[in-house]
């Protein structure tokens, strides 16, 4: 098969998946002809679509594409085989759910470094009543006034992109716009539109909080999600990678692009150093937020951010609670409001998107993604060097696969196994 006819069917069986849920595809920029194409068809098969993905992966090392390129497209052709087998019924197991989408493999963390988080947590919040009680309040306090989140989204959105500007060249057109919906089982959401332009929406159910909205706007637009669609349609799409055009759920390809955004304010703004706060994210919001009008402590912010990564896999774990341990759902809210420190609101908030059948391993997404592509970063010293590799990120069309072995060949040693393939 010719490289173009391979990826001209790749795209087209992504897009079909589209016709089974709405929300699969993510984003498409590529030729419409494609779109209107799988529109005009028959509702499709599942089972015929997990058959063309198993004959595409056989094709694959024939069709004159280059190595990087064939590993991109295997591990997306994998999970795409894994999504068609569950709209068809097969009954696959969550762990191997997870594994063959993402290109990882899951286990459940130690309760003890939630109890370790919690008790750095006390130390950044002391006072009377619980930690529980104590973090309620905390957020309360943090809580943006309504009536304020649209000026104090542009005024981040402003500084984000200058400084992502100066960085990492972003083409004169792109544009971020914003608008609060909701009933969505999830806090803000990027719209990749093509043409260097993204709609960002923020979810109006949840409360939005000074600590998480610089995070927030790193996460969706800069130098998060819209910042790597803008680079990587401006580079790879532009060199004639045309898968790129794609962006599907439940495949590596969100592993890669909720870790970057995850991982995105501290590479763009920095962080405290060794514990030190002040010098990261935290004072450089403060003082836009004293330009509002606004009261915030940055190293307060900095220092509970910290202590409070030790629960990184708690939803995770309510993920494997639920699914592969098949615990109630009265079991697994109570296990996110004990160990997240969370209301019971907003437990029912985190257990809808973790039974949503369309979004039910993509937390793991945000698990596994920070801690790979965050090991991978640290591999480099802050500077220049961070940067390039951050850079290559948002350019390049890597993989949990490609970033696991890059870490194997720095250290001499296994991070982990690759998971193997259905």
């Amino acid at each position: 098969m010719e490289p173009d006819t391979l990826v001209r069917e790749y795209l087209l069986l992504g897009l079909r998946f589209d016709r089974l849920e709405e929300g699969f595809v993510d984003a498409y920029t590529g030729d419409p002809a494609l779109r209107r194409q799988v529109e005009n068809e028959p509702r499709p098969d599942p089972r015929r679509l997990a058959g063309d993905a198993r004959a595409l992966r056989a094709d694959l090392t024939s069709a004159g594409l280059s190595a990087e390129r064939i590993r991109f497209l295997d591990a997306h052709l994998t999970a795409l085989e894994c999504s068609a087998r569950k709209f068809a019924g097969d009954d696959i197991g969550f762990v191997d759910e997870v594994a063959a989408y993402f290109d990882v493999r899951i286990e459940p963390a130690d309760e003890d470094t939630y109890r370790e988080a919690h008790r750095r947590m006390d130390a950044v919040l002391p006072g009377p009543g619980t930690l529980s009680e104590r973090m309620e309040a905390h957020r309360a306090a943090d809580r943006i006034p309504p009536d304020r989140l649209g000026e104090c989204v542009e005024a981040f959105n402003s500084a984000l992109r200058d400084r992502v500007r100066a960085a990492y060249a972003l083409p004169d057109t792109e544009r971020v716009d914003y608008e609060v919906v909701g009933d969505k089982p999830w806090s803000g959401f990027n719209y990749y539109l093509g043409g260097y332009r993204s709609t960002v929406a923020i979810n109006s159910d949840l409360d939005q909080h000074m600590s998480n909205l610089p995070r927030l706007i790193a996460h969706e637009s800069y130098p998060g999600h819209h910042t790597e669609h803008c680079r990587k349609e401006a580079g790879l799409v532009g060199a004639g990678q045309l898968e790129q055009t794609l962006f599907v759920v439940n495949t590596p390809q969100c592993l890669m692009a909720e870790g970057l955004a995850d991982l995105a304010l501290e590479s763009v703004v920095g962080a405290g150093v060794s514990g030190a706060a002040g010098q990261g994210w935290g004072r450089w919001a403060q003082e836009i937020y004293a330009d509002l009008g606004l009261r915030f402590d940055g190293d307060r912010a900095e220092e509970l951010s910290a202590a409070s990564s030790g629960l990184l896999s708690v939803r995770q774990d309510a993920a494997l609670l639920l699914h592969d341990r098949h615990a109630s759902v009265e079991d697994v809210e109570a296990y996110l409001q004990r160990w997240s420190l969370t209301s019971p609101e907003r437990a029912k908030q985190s257990l809808r998107f973790l039974s949503s059948p369309l979004w039910r391993a993509y937390i793991s997404t945000y698990v596994e993604g920070y801690r790979l592509l965050g090991a991978w970063l640290d591999r480099a010293p802050i500077g220049p060097e961070r940067s390039d590799r951050f850079r290559r990120l948002l350019d390049e069309p890597l993989t949990p696969g490609a970033l696991r072995d890059d870490l194997v060949a720095a250290d001499g040693a296994a991070l982990g196994t690759e998971p193997p393939r259905p």
